[in-house]
């Protein structure tokens, strides 16, 4: 008689996640203008970008090259924006796949949020092999510090969009609308400026935004001579926990209802 060995739980829920995750590659990659285009995009807007800027400040912004100034915000609010999209998508996008119990909801926005992080590395990774042949001058001081912030945002992003994901199934229209409410975000979140153009009298208008607090941070960590002004750590990590947090326990609260809607 054939024995049965009963699996651990975990390891069904690793697998899982693996498999939509190699789901994910392979449609994703199979798009080559696609994946092309999520690498070209951010150097079009850098160099666009880069041009304003520097004829303002000389190549030069608070030290940092305008090059790089420019392409750490971009880098980081693409990261925040499409790993966001990505996880407000993921359930509905596969609600089919729920059908099968070992497959929920969290799996699925994992896996996005996931692909989307490998994508960023390969951007990021192009960005850098774009500088090295420019001759530009690119430094990385305390690049553990860097990828902290960085995963951080991506956490940050991915557990806003998982919550929600899960409101647009009760509140469908919040789908419609989620596109114009992060729209801004581009342009508050010191892609293009820096907190340092700002009077300090000012700032309050600004700070509360975590994305412009990782973006700075990052430059602080690639740059020293950046300087760190009006941003925090513990801020950033207080918003990342809260958001993590409410987004965990409205999943554990609610998902059964929501997929069944």
């Amino acid at each position: 008689m054939a024995r049965k060995t009963k699996r651990n739980p975990w390891v069904i829920w690793k697998d899982v996640i693996f498999a939509l995750f190699a789901r994910e590659i392979r449609v994703g990659f199979n798009d080559r203008l696609g994946i092309g285009w999520a690498i070209l995009q951010p150097i079009i807007f850098i160099f666009v970008l880069s041009f304003f800027r520097g004829r303002l400040d000389q190549g030069e912004t608070h030290t940092i090259p305008t090059f790089v100034f420019i392409a750490f915000g971009m880098v980081l609010i693409q990261c925040f924006l499409q790993t966001f999209t990505a996880g407000v998508k993921a359930i509905k996008k596969n609600k089919a796949l729920f059908a099968f119990r070992q497959v929920q909801p969290i799996s699925v926005v994992l896996a996005s949020g996931l692909f989307e992080l490998l994508i960023k590395i390969f951007v990021s990774l192009g960005m850098g092999l774009m500088m090295y042949f420019l001759n530009l001058d690119f430094q990385l001081s305390d690049p553990l510090s860097f990828i902290f912030y960085f995963l951080i945002l991506w956490l940050f992003s991915l557990s806003l969009g998982f919550l929600v994901g899960i409101a647009v199934l009760y509140i469908p229209e919040i789908d419609k609308i989620q596109s114009l409410m992060t729209r801004p975000l581009f342009f508050i979140s010191g892609v293009f400026f820096s907190l340092q153009d700002f009077p300090s009298d000012y700032w309050w208008l600004l700070d509360w935004n975590p994305i412009l607090h990782a973006i700075e941070l990052s430059r602080f960590a690639a740059y020293p001579s950046y300087g760190l002004v009006g941003v925090s750590n513990s801020y950033l990590a207080i918003c990342v926990l809260i958001s993590t947090f409410l987004s965990l326990s409205v999943y554990q609260a609610c998902w059964k209802k929501a997929i069944s809607r």
